[in-house]
């Protein structure tokens, strides 16, 4: 589990294709404490094992459908990454419950500036707009962000200076693919009215029965 609060950026270094995965390695520098084989890590919102890890970068086992289904397969040399260590007990939870497991991905359509902040606009596909509500939580890149607008075939969102200056989207442009998750407790609910509610066998003769009537 995840907060959407990125904790540093990495850069994109190599990535070796095999037939069902891929190797990834990140340039991540040194973490405090230092990050363990085995250990969960975010990376632009997909949640990740690291199998080895140094002073200086952190490398992953990627299945080549987590390559496709994201926005990996256009990553190259040099691009940076948002990366966050999974939530241990006790820690702050500030953003939003991310999963890592990414729903899907959508394509920068506009980069506006609205005084200081930056405005974003992603397109996606409908069956993601259907989790997306205004003023509600989703994961952009593994990014913590509130909904703005809710449009037709797009979303969008504000971008503050710091999360400008300090995430991946200082990179960002136009046709550009985001990962996207959308908000697992509104995943919960859809699924739980999809099902359809349970009718209630709850009568006068059942609270008589359990003492709250006379």
């Amino acid at each position: 589990m995840f907060t959407g609060l990125i904790q540093r950026t990495g850069i994109w270094d190599r990535f070796t294709a095999g037939a069902e995965a891929g190797s990834l390695t990140l340039k991540t520098g040194s973490w405090e404490p230092p990050v363990s084989p085995g250990e969960s890590i975010a990376v632009d919102g997909v949640c990740l094992t690291a199998v080895e890890a140094d002073e200086r970068s952190v490398r992953f086992d990627v299945l080549m459908e987590t390559l496709h289904r994201t926005g990996f397969g256009e990553r190259k040399l040099g691009d940076l990454v948002n990366l966050e260590r999974a939530l241990r007990l006790g820690d702050a939870m500030g953003g939003h419950m991310v999963t890592g497991h990414v729903d899907g991905t959508g394509t920068i359509r506009s980069l506006t500036r609205a005084g200081r902040d930056w405005v974003v606009e992603a397109a996606c596909s409908n069956e993601l707009l259907s989790g997306i509500v205004p003023k509600g939580s989703i994961a952009l890149d593994g990014i913590s962000l509130t909904v703005a607008e809710l449009r037709a075939e797009s979303f969008t969102v504000h971008i503050i200076p710091h999360t400008w200056q300090n995430t991946s989207l200082s990179q960002a442009r136009v046709g550009r693919l985001v990962n996207l998750e959308t908000d697992i407790i509104g995943k919960y609910v859809a699924r739980y009215l999809q099902k359809g509610l349970p009718s209630s066998h709850i009568g006068w003769d059942t609270l008589k029965n359990a003492g709250f009537m006379a």
